[in-house]
């Protein structure tokens, strides 16, 4: 009782703070609720509704399940996961976060996934995708391609490790494994598509009713942690939560000037990599590790998401926050041991430079291209798709009135 007590003490004394500091700091908020919507709307919003929309479609006609049963002598022994796993854990890679914390959701609500398949399966498929590693960070932020190659591979090892980690999460599942057939796994498309009775245009309509609805609950994610973290920098918490964090870095023998950058990505990637990438008077060996370790944890805006998502079913958040640690972890070590097989041979003259020399300069350019190709159409994109959702919308409402 005196636990729940203190709680909402906490909560209402949080909540009442951010309030009168809305008060006080009102351009300031309004500032960073706007850099919070622009990425949204430019970004975020136009790159994952295909993803979600034709994940929700494969669902339904039954592909996802095809897929499952070929994958299951590959993902049970590895992970402890159901075939359909595989499926999550490519499609999270692709699209980013929070992509595969909503396909985990979506396989529990379906039953394809027991309690602690799914909590398993969450816990490694939510990752950051190629073109954010590629177009932003490495390109953007650092000018420099060759960066991403090391990011992603730190990235996604730390990713794969994490799975083999958490495997061994939860007591129930035997490791046993159907063997791959081609025919079972048509059977099983032809049987889902069959119990599946909506038409192809309700599917369709479900698809994108269910993908906006989710792209309008992340994009009020991003904004209130973009307003947040500027709050937080105004009260000056940053500052002094760096000081205790500057003593950690101490301790793994990193400069104390990583503070900042780090607590910032602690609740926004995008804000502390660039910070990171700001840091002078450090080896790009440390500012890649940061900048790893930054990716791996995700921020707690995105935490904030997967959280969101995973409260409509029965799946424990508490083994996926601390995936993102131990991600955290094994990505900056992943970093640190690829450096110098991998990035200082392909840049044997300097690796700390931050020159991209030109026979390498494609290499990462075609996602910064992309990305700067989104910020010019996304916003017509996202209205756009704003506008058919309200005419589904509508359309429903009316329908079922009468």
């Amino acid at each position: 009782m005196v636990k729940s007590k203190l709680k909402t003490i906490i909560l209402a004394s949080a909540v009442s703070i951010m309030a009168i500091s809305l008060i006080t700091f009102p351009q300031e908020s309004v500032n960073a609720s706007i850099r919070g919507l622009d990425m949204w709307w430019k970004i975020v919003f136009p790159s994952l509704l295909p993803f979600f929309i034709v994940s929700e479609m494969l669902i339904g006609f039954g592909v996802v399940k095809f897929i499952g049963v070929l994958l299951e002598p590959l993902m049970r022994p590895l992970f402890r996961v159901p075939g359909v796993g595989g499926f999550v854990w490519a499609m999270g890679m692709a699209s980013g976060y929070p992509a595969g914390a909503k396909l985990t959701a979506r396989m529990r609500q379906e039953g394809q996934l027991t309690k602690t398949e799914a909590e398993r399966l969450v816990t490694f498929t939510n990752c950051s995708n190629p073109l954010f590693i590629f177009g932003a960070v490495s390109v953007g932020f650092f000018s420099n391609p060759q960066l991403g190659i090391i990011l992603a591979l730190a990235h996604y090892l730390g990713n794969f490790t994490v799975g083999i980690m958490m495997r061994f999460h939860g007591k129930d599942n035997s490791i046993s494994t159907s063997k791959f057939s081609i025919k079972n796994a048509f059977n099983a498309l032809h049987q889902t598509r069959i119990n599946d009775k909506r038409p192809i245009g309700k599917l369709l309509g479900d698809a994108v009713m269910s993908s906006i609805q989710t792209l309008l609950m992340i994009g009020g994610f991003i904004i209130l942690f973009s307003v947040l973290n500027q709050l937080l920098s105004n009260l000056h918490m940053i500052e002094l939560l760096g000081a205790w964090l500057a003593i950690l870095l101490q301790l793994v023998h990193l400069p104390e000037t990583f503070s900042i950058p780090l607590i910032s990505g602690l609740f926004e990637i995008t804000l502390g990599n660039k910070l990171t990438s700001q840091v002078e008077s450090v080896s790009l060996l440390q500012q890649a590790i940061i900048a790893s370790i930054i990716l791996a944890f995700s921020g707690f805006s995105v935490q904030a998401q997967v959280a969101s998502i995973l409260a409509e079913t029965d799946i424990n958040f508490k083994p996926y926050f601390i995936a993102r640690l131990f991600h955290g972890i094994f990505a900056g070590l992943y970093t640190w041991l690829l450096w110098k097989p991998i990035y200082e041979n392909m840049n044997q003259s300097d690796p700390n430079s931050k020159t991209v020399p030109v026979t390498y300069f494609g290499d990462g350019q075609w996602a910064f291209n992309t990305m700067e190709f989104m910020r010019e159409i996304g916003p017509i994109l996202t209205l756009i798709s704003l506008m058919i959702y309200i005419c589904i919308y509508a359309h429903r409402m009316q329908r079922n009135e009468h």
